[in-house]
């Protein structure tokens, strides 16, 4: 039986995709994925099974997915759930149809939350100065 372990990230969101050969169960933190909740982050998370049409019917794919917002959580997880996907297949057309549709899918997106910088409230907000 073959098992293939893949992880995907986003901010600070972190997802570890378990796929198996199955009857087509997709789970995210072992809820169901056609109950996940906000819509939103579901069809996130739905984009590479619905682009792996077929392939999507014959596996069980479980996700585990902590830290960050839920929608950092959503992005984790379909990265993680594309790779599992293009792993236990080995299509090369699956891979180049996840790379033209958004590149995010297969390589995690590294951007970060930028520092507080002394002098202010936040990253860019500064206390007005007056020359009077």
């Amino acid at each position: 039986m073959k098992i293939v372990v893949t992880s995907g990230k986003r901010k600070t969101a972190v997802a570890k995709a378990v796929i198996k050969p199955g009857v087509g169960r997709f789970r995210v933190n072992k809820i169901p994925v056609e109950i996940y909740q906000p819509e939103m982050a579901r069809l996130k998370i739905l984009e590479p099974i619905v682009m792996a049409k077929d392939l999507a019917k014959q596996v069980d794919v479980d996700v585990e997915v902590n830290g960050g917002g839920f929608m950092a959580q959503a992005e984790a997880a379909r990265t993680a759930i594309a790779r599992a996907l293009l792993e236990f297949s080995g299509d090369e057309e699956l891979k180049k149809a996840f790379l033209e549709y958004d590149r995010t899918l297969l390589v995690n997106d590294i951007r970060r939350k930028l520092p507080k910088i002394q002098g202010g409230r936040g990253a860019r907000k500064r206390g007005q100065t007056s020359y009077r």
